[in-house]
């Protein structure tokens, strides 16, 4: 069997789960989990917290293992930061 390619558009997931954090989960999230990561997949709007991006992600990957992911670091402008 072989495997096939599965194409993705980035910049459409980066546009469809910023607007799905933005306008369903900031202010809920914000509130109680500042500094805690979410992962947002983005076809269904589910989403997943944890402590760490890997924690969320794991999570996220249980329900979904096929799903591309949104990663937010709750009231944070990035999830890490690169020096």
């Amino acid at each position: 069997m072989e495997l096939q390619a599965i194409k993705v558009d980035k910049d459409e997931v980066a546009l469809k789960g910023q607007q799905i954090y933005d306008h369903t989960l900031k202010q809920k999230l914000e509130r109680d989990h500042w500094g805690d990561v979410v992962v947002i997949e983005v076809d269904t709007g589910d989403y997943f917290l944890g402590k760490t991006s890997t924690e969320a992600i794991n999570t996220a990957k249980e329900k979904y293992p096929n799903s591309i992911f949104y990663v937010v670091k709750i009231g944070f402008p990035a999830v890490h930061k690169f020096r």
